[in-house]
């Protein structure tokens, strides 16, 4: 791709979008403002800001863990997802989410394509007390920072065109059968039994699996330490993800009621638990009690409770934490003495295994359907699901990481790493 072709391409996509039509419909049907709740309606407002917010988050909590030739780069690289995903999800990313259902894998993109038919009346099937478009726009935040969350596999050696265009396909290709399977109500893994409050499955192993497959294609990094060059952005970016994560588990409820209550308090505890059961591991094994630890610990409870939020009880979320803490931590420890991977900042040790524990005590402790109430059927069907989801996730996210290179490199030559890729690909520095 020539240097013209990516503005071109833009050129291009901006009067297509107005053209198919971006119009609204307002809700003047009297059924349909009748089945609008304004309290539903405001807090899904407020839980869609708190989880754009966690995008920002991310970019402090990845960049303070670089090199600082790296940490422009780094955080833009999830921040830029704010605007690229943005865009396609109004074109086409929501129809094929949340479109039609084609065999239960993956939406019509004619459905919904350029958003005509989203509109101020609500829609029954996936959230009858809140306007459609407030509703496509709480999704639009989930799909944002998916492809953002692999970027810690692949700081300080991504090309950030080759990025750009890596996220562009995996928000077309990846993102949206895993969105339609798991929540649209015809989506076949929703049909078939399995649980995911808010992204378990569809966010964090998603990425997590991409983050490992693109850290095996791009090989190791030339400088293997890694230094973190700002441990308050750190600090900072976990805040702010923690608050952001309120939205993200509490919205997914779609309402302000009971079950929005009990995700955010499952959030808060298994956070908590597994933050402090992070640092005291690293403590019992005569390691210090680090800030970064504990921020990491804090983001692998998040993740972990995400899929059971709204399915357990405040005890099995303190147990999720804490299990969660233990497995990601020691998985960390066991990729770095290996050697054969470099997931710069452990997006699969954190993100993927953590999800991928999270599902599965989502199976052991969800109420009524888990093993802990003496079902069995549901905790079978979601390590069926896992071993799918993660097998598949990993095989399309490597075939695109190898599409992608044959049309841009992916990585960068060893004189620009070596400079740094916030001078190399943006011309910018740290002073």
């Amino acid at each position: 791709m020539g240097r013209k072709s990516n503005f071109l391409v833009l050129a291009l996509l901006v009067p297509a979008i107005w053209f198919l039509g971006t119009s609204y419909e307002a809700a003047t049907d009297e059924s349909a403002l009748a089945a609008l709740d304004t309290g539903d309606t405001a807090w899904m407002v407020v839980a869609s800001a708190f989880v754009l917010l966690m995008t920002p988050g991310l970019a402090f909590f990845y960049g303070g863990m670089v090199d600082k030739k790296h940490i422009i780069s780094t955080m833009l690289q999830s921040f830029v997802a704010l605007g690229v995903i943005s865009v396609l999800w109004v074109l086409v990313g929501f129809s094929l989410c949340f479109g039609d259902s084609l065999g239960g894998i993956v939406g019509d993109p004619r459905t919904f394509l350029a958003f005509r038919g989203v509109g101020l009346s609500p829609n029954a099937d996936f959230a009858g007390t809140i306007p459609f478009l407030l509703f496509a726009l709480f999704q639009l935040k989930f799909a944002i920072i998916t492809p953002a969350l692999i970027t810690g596999s692949m700081a300080g050696r991504v090309r950030f065109r080759a990025y750009i265009l890596f996220m562009v396909l995996f928000a077309l290709i990846v993102y949206p059968p895993l969105c339609h399977m798991t929540w649209h109500p015809d989506g076949l893994l929703r049909q078939w039994g399995v649980l995911d409050f808010a992204g378990g499955t569809v966010v964090h192993m998603s990425a997590g699996c991409a983050a490992l497959a693109g850290a095996l294609f791009l090989g190791r990094r030339m400088e293997s330490k890694l230094t973190p060059a700002n441990i308050p952005f750190v600090i900072l970016g976990t805040g702010l993800l923690w608050f952001g994560w309120f939205g993200f588990n509490a919205g997914s409820a779609f309402s302000a009621g009971t079950d929005a209550v009990l995700a955010f308090a499952n959030t808060n505890l298994a956070s908590a638990t597994a933050m402090i059961t992070w640092i005291f591991f690293d403590r019992y094994r005569d390691r210090k009690m680090s800030a970064v630890g504990a921020c990491i610990g804090a983001v692998v409870g998040l993740v972990a409770i995400t899929p059971a939020a709204g399915f357990v009880s405040l005890g099995d979320s303190v147990l999720i934490g804490f299990v969660a803490s233990l497995i990601s931590n020691v998985a960390i420890d066991a990729f770095h003495k290996s050697g054969r991977v470099d997931d710069t900042l452990d997006v699969f040790a954190s993100h993927g295994v953590g999800g991928m524990v999270g599902m599965l005590l989502t199976g052991v402790f969800a109420a009524e359907v888990g093993l802990t109430s003496g079902a069995f059927e549901t905790f079978g069907k979601h390590v069926a699901a896992l071993i799918a989801v993660a097998v598949g996730a990993f095989a399309l996210s490597y075939g695109l990481f190898a599409l992608v290179n044959a049309l841009i490199p992916m990585r960068v030559t060893s004189k620009q790493e070596e400079r740094g890729l916030d001078d190399s690909q943006h011309g910018e520095k740290l002073q």
